[in-house]
């Protein structure tokens, strides 16, 4: 019988294939030059130092092997900085040094840390290190394993990345500044403009027709340039995402009555009836109420403006889902094509009305959207040409805030009337325009009540305040030396003008200027252009606040 061939044992040869692999890939490991590898002994003493060690850290492994420790390559003053927070965080004393580094990973914590490495040649790099205590069959500490990783380039991308968010925020900050200073310069001629255009159609006598005709023609373009100034003023500080809003509980019922006496006059100029829906339920929307306003009174504002003469507006609200309340403005205008539609919410695109009667910025209703969907909500329309248009707008319901009073629409009027022989009121105006010192001064001679003090600078406007006691100062902010918010916190410091309501007069507009001056301390703040209304409301205000005390709520033109 031939004998069989021998074979060899394939356990065996399987064993010693595994083997020779694992020690090509241990030997891949420690000559790889991507990341380093240290071990040390239980003392912190350098034993192995790899080829990626040597090429990021500039030693030969026989000047570091037996003699140092990896803190000693480590930025001494980041190697303290980490033992005395890690000193801190685990109520323990740690000592500077390879203590430092190794002190979790010895009680068999995961470590992790970012430290600077120090090269041979004194250059340094910013390292990711993950360290491990080593331990032997019976468990005994025999040393540590450290891989590091050369962390220059992501940091290099963060430090990048965070200069370009600095250079983003200050290039918005810079536009922000340059916007509220051009919204300043043009507000201030513009004050002059309808202030004394306002005066005059009022005025005794009367002007003729055609003086008539030209102050409404003057009027007329000089709120049109307001109203463009006011929406590319919002535009932008939507779009640079510097635009601030509230998100507090607004009642529709009240906003919507304060927009149906807003809108109601022009509906009659133009022989629009219009309808609002009584509201099943009294619904509060999650929103900031002024700019919530601006939406609903654009739309209204739009809804007359292209409607037929002799056509309606309905304004209705319904659930449009269980947490959501949906507010529709409908109109019986020449309606909107499909093509319409979808350049509606383009900037300056006025959907070929521009050779049309009426007027119109083209911005409205983007500032409308994105003031919308700032607040959490979604407009969209509805539209048959020949029929008409339904824009709508679904807010987020929320809770009320506090329980509404007995009849939350009643609008309760704060101008006070003058009566027959009442005593005479001081006010002061700090303004250093001597145009608008004089429209204010034109503005209070109609009230037999009032005389005015005026003052060129802020320095003048505190001395007089102390000599003469007005019952109201009307400062303006941006005066020459001293601020108006200088100002302001002088009088406020003062004893004996600490009492007296001070309201802000300004072309600052910005709705950040606006916040920061009501913050600052003032009793009201008006923008100008100055609406001779508002003004003597606002005025009304103050006078009854200094003769009782007691502040009404101030009224606020949003910008």
């Amino acid at each position: 019988m031939p004998d069989t061939p021998h074979r060899p044992d394939t356990t065996e040869q399987d064993r010693r294939s595994a083997l020779l692999k694992a020690g090509a890939l241990q030997n891949a490991i420690l000559t790889s030059p991507n990341f380093s590898i240290i071990a040390t002994d239980e003392k912190g003493i350098i034993q192995l130092f790899n080829v990626g060690a040597e090429r990021m850290l500039g030693y030969r492994a026989d000047e570091v092997i037996n003699l140092i420790r990896p803190s000693d390559m480590h930025d001494p003053d980041e190697v303290g900085a980490r033992a005395l927070q890690l000193s801190q965080e685990l109520d323990t004393p740690i000592a500077p040094g390879f203590e430092a580094l190794a002190f979790k990973a010895s009680r068999g914590m995961e470590d992790i840390y970012e430290l600077t490495y120090i090269r041979k040649d004194g250059s340094s790099f910013p390292a990711i290190v993950s360290i491990t205590a080593l331990r032997d069959d019976h468990a005994d500490l025999i040393g540590y394993l450290l891989i590091g990783t050369d962390n220059s380039v992501r940091k290099r991308v963060e430090r990048q990345l965070n200069e370009a968010l600095v250079a983003a925020e200050n290039a918005n900050r810079a536009k922000t500044d340059f916007i509220s200073s051009m919204s300043h310069e043009l507000r201030t001629p513009l004050n002059a403009i309808l202030g004394f255009a306002q005066l005059v159609e009022s005025g005794t006598p009367a002007p003729t027709p055609t003086q008539k005709r030209g102050i409404k023609q003057i009027l007329k373009a000089g709120w049109y340039l307001l109203e463009l100034i006011n929406e590319i003023l919002d535009l932008t500080l939507i779009e640079s995402g510097t635009l601030s809003l509230s998100g507090e509980p607004v009642s529709l019922a009240e906003v919507l009555q304060e927009c149906r006496a807003m809108v109601e006059d022009q509906a009659r100029q133009r022989s629009i009836g219009m309808v609002f829906s009584r509201l099943e339920m009294r619904h509060f929307v999650k929103a900031d109420r002024t700019r919530l306003k601006q939406v609903l009174i654009n739309l209204l504002f739009n809804a007359i403006k292209y409607n037929h003469p002799g056509g309606h507006v309905t304004v209705a609200c319904a659930l449009s889902a269980p947490e959501r309340v949906r507010i529709s403005v409908r109109d019986t205008g020449p309606g909107l094509s499909a093509e319409q539609q979808g350049q509606l919410f383009q900037p300056f695109n006025r959907l070929g009305q521009e050779s049309g009667g009426e007027e119109g910025t083209g911005i409205g209703l983007v500032v409308t959207k994105r003031l919308v969907e700032l607040m959490g909500g979604v407009i969209g329309v509805e539209s048959t040409p020949g029929v008409g248009s339904v824009f709508w707008v679904d807010m987020p319901l929320c809770m009320a805030a506090q329980p509404l009073a007995s009849d939350p629409l009643a609008l309760e009027s704060t101008r006070a009337e003058v009566p027959q022989g009442a005593p005479q009121h001081t006010v002061l105006y700090v303004e250093d325009n001597p145009a608008n010192l004089e429209l204010v001064e034109l503005i209070v001679a109609r009230r037999t009540d009032l005389r005015l003090l005026g003052a060129a600078d802020a320095s003048v406007g505190i001395e007089f305040a102390r000599v003469y006691q007005p019952e109201v100062i009307l400062m303006d902010i941006n005066l020459p030396g001293i601020s108006g918010v200088e100002a302001l916190r002088i009088l406020r410091a003062d004893p004996t003008t600490a009492h007296i309501p001070i309201i802000a007069l300004s072309a600052n507009a910005v709705p950040r200027d606006i916040e920061r001056g009501l913050a600052a301390g003032f009793f009201n703040y008006i923008t100008k252009p100055i609406k001779v209304n508002q003004f003597m409301e606002a005025l009304d205000q103050a006078l009854a606040f200094a003769q009782t005390g007691h502040e009404p709520a101030p009224t606020q033109e949003p910008a």
